[in-house]
């Protein structure tokens, strides 16, 4: 059975997706090549390239434009409060919602392996595939084509990161709220490392007093770490 072909169901293309998005796509062979995990490509010989480039190209493309665009629509904010929304706009987590969004998952190319073990659901697959769109969007059709797609989407996740304070450091929040409460300094325990060395998965773990609250995953154990951060403070229903 085919890693696409569930139940008898004809899967939406990549070209087919990208239309219905509005995506000014005329190369089909691009945006299937950012749909094309290295799992796939394994798989199926026939297949050419993979997404890494356009990844690659995606994730700097991303880092200019939202940076530019916080810039325009934020003219009141220092420096330092840019950084931390764009660090907050362009991480793991928060690509990948906006890779849910546009149920970017359904058309990802992945091998059998891959698909079993939940690729579609996995944060990093779906933010690496997010890049990737971008990355070919930007080859596709330029800047201003990446910038009208990104904007409403990047409107609503901006207000939705200051409402929850997202934009703040979770480790040194946390650290201040934890010491405040006499509940010592949190401790971090890498629990889990999983997948190719290229793109390996951590999972870590927050302790408190010695007591296990919050866990989180990222590309980086330090990716990992706040990612827990941030899951222990919600937790304690702390903003």
């Amino acid at each position: 059975m085919d890693d696409m072909n569930l139940g008898g169901l004809v899967p939406e293309s990549p070209l087919g997706f990208a239309r219905r998005l509005g995506l000014p796509f005329e190369r089909p062979l691009l945006i299937d090549r950012a749909m094309t995990h290295r799992s796939y490509l394994n798989e199926h010989p026939e297949a050419l390239e993979d997404n890494e480039r356009l990844e690659f190209l995606g994730d700097a493309v991303l880092d200019f434009l939202v940076g530019a665009w916080l810039y325009r629509h934020f003219p009141e904010k220092r420096e330092g409060e840019l950084t931390r929304l764009r660090s907050a706009l362009v991480r793991t987590e928060q690509l990948a919602e906006f890779a849910c969004q546009i149920d970017l998952g359904a058309i990802m190319r992945l091998g059998r392996g891959e698909w079993l073990g939940g690729g579609r659901e996995n944060l990093v697959l779906l933010c690496a595939a997010f890049e990737s769109l971008i990355g070919a969007l930007y080859l596709e059709a330029g800047l201003e084509a990446v910038e009208r797609f990104l904007e409403p989407r990047l409107k609503t996740a901006v207000v939705q990161i200051l409402e929850t304070h997202r934009d703040q450091d979770a480790k040194s929040h946390l650290q201040e709220y934890a010491q405040s409460q006499g509940m010592g300094t949190p401790a971090y325990r890498t629990i889990a490392a999983s997948g190719p060395e290229h793109e390996k998965t951590f999972e870590v773990e927050v302790l408190l007093n010695g007591q296990v609250y919050g866990r989180g995953s990222g590309t980086s154990k330090r990716a990992a770490t706040k990612a827990a951060a941030r899951a222990t403070l919600e937790l304690l229903g702390i903003d």
